[in-house]
């Protein structure tokens, strides 16, 4: 075999692979729906992750009343939030039973009770304790659980300041164990 022959028979074997019709129409289409499909996705997980990659602010304290007016005997007190739910802005009304400990601690409970959500009274059976009056649960003065309610009530974050008492977000109790 002469040194032509040998040439031309390596130059044929070496045959350009080419794209066919279908191959590129395949490939361009799964390409654009990768994209359609990236584009239309993606503002719907930015929404589900948005709110958990937010920074979370530190609870705000609203002034409720003067310290001089704070009693060992538990009183409701009455205050409104600012709260922007999405589009929808509201003042709803809170209410927080306030007193001093022993020790002249003030602190402040949640009016739920712990069994159903029912707004608890204190007193009201005239035995010093806060009643429900849905299922009849009892919690000591520190919001601690007699009967019925699997939970201590609620506490609020309590803060003094220039004389008077603000009140933060709610937490569990700290009081009683």
């Amino acid at each position: 075999m002469s040194n032509h022959e040998q040439h031309e028979t390596a130059h044929k074997s070496m045959k350009r692979k080419e794209m066919s019709r279908r191959q590129f129409l395949s490939y361009t289409l799964g390409g654009a729906g990768a994209f359609m499909a990236a584009g239309m996705s993606l503002p719907m997980i930015r929404f589900a992750v948005d709110p958990i990659l937010k920074k979370k602010e530190s609870g705000t304290y609203i002034k409720v009343v003067e310290e001089s007016k704070i009693t060992n005997e538990p009183q409701e007190f009455k205050f409104k939030i600012h709260q922007v739910d999405g589009w929808y802005v509201s003042d709803p009304e809170l209410a927080a039973w306030i007193s001093k400990d022993e020790k002249g601690d003030f602190f402040a409970l949640s009016p739920i009770c712990k069994h159903l959500g029912c707004t608890i009274g204190w007193n009201t059976n005239k035995n010093n304790e806060y009643v429900c009056p849905c299922h009849n649960a009892q919690y000591t003065k520190d919001g601690k659980n007699l009967t019925v309610a699997p939970k201590p009530l609620d506490e609020y974050d309590l803060k003094r300041e220039n004389g008077w008492i603000y009140l933060g977000p709610v937490k569990p109790n700290t009081r009683v164990k």
